[in-house]
């Protein structure tokens, strides 16, 4: 009986063996397997051609740190980042422009990589502020516009234009909730965005995390090359 079981066993492991296992090492080569798949097709890089559209960037139109006026149009024929932040936010914020500026020493040599930071403070955050705040965080990319303006408009891009979360209350830490996520703007101002590994768009980057920074690093990089 225990010379069967083992037969049994061994025939077991040589059919999994048979079915799986070039699935798996498959997988592996492309870069569609890591960590359980939950990466999967999340640090897969991809060409221009492979992201998705996700829409227009709503037309807008504020103030910058050098107190110049910026508009979506400034903007064209530049890949570029966008994020909803505030100066006094003690959470989220200095971890967002930090990686923020990591991607800005990434593509230094880039003359046509830009971010555009608006904040949801405009009352506190002055164009004199956020220039304090960039000297402080180490801006240096002339492409690089912190932006302030009225608070209806302003929300109304973040909520309505990009569908991403921002609001006052005052329960909360700092006043002021907003989400981390990064947007990617390709040069035709179109938001761009990989898939997950079931073909869903994940739409934005979470930009927190040192995996989404990469995420939207190696996207960058696909955008900046298609011409």
């Amino acid at each position: 009986m225990k010379n069967k079981s083992y037969i049994l066993i061994g025939f077991v492991i040589l059919v999994f063996g048979i079915i799986f296992i070039p699935e798996i090492v498959n997988r592996i080569k492309t870069g569609t397997v890591v960590d359980g798949d939950r990466h999967s097709v999340g640090m897969k890089k991809a060409n221009a051609e492979d992201l998705l559209t996700m829409g227009k960037v709503p037309s807008f139109k504020f103030i910058d740190q050098h107190k110049d006026t910026i508009t979506n149009e400034d903007y064209k024929g530049k890949v570029y980042v966008v994020e909803f932040f505030f100066t006094t936010c003690p959470s989220i914020c200095p971890i967002m422009n930090a990686n923020m500026v990591k991607l800005q020493n990434k593509f230094k040599n880039q003359e046509d990589f830009a971010i555009a930071s608006f904040t949801i403070n405009p009352e506190n955050d002055t164009p004199e502020v956020l220039k304090e705040y960039a000297d402080r965080y180490g801006v240096t990319n002339p492409n690089w516009h912190m932006m302030t303006g009225d608070m209806t408009k302003i929300y109304a891009l973040s909520n309505t234009g990009f569908n991403l979360f921002a609001g006052q209350d005052e329960s909360v830490n700092g006043g002021f909730e907003h989400s981390g996520l990064f947007a990617l703007i390709d040069r035709k101002g179109n938001i761009r965005s990989r898939a997950d590994e079931f073909g869903n768009p994940i739409v934005y980057y979470d930009g927190t995390t040192d995996e989404g920074v990469k995420m939207i690093e190696q996207d960058i990089e696909a955008l900046l090359k298609s011409k």
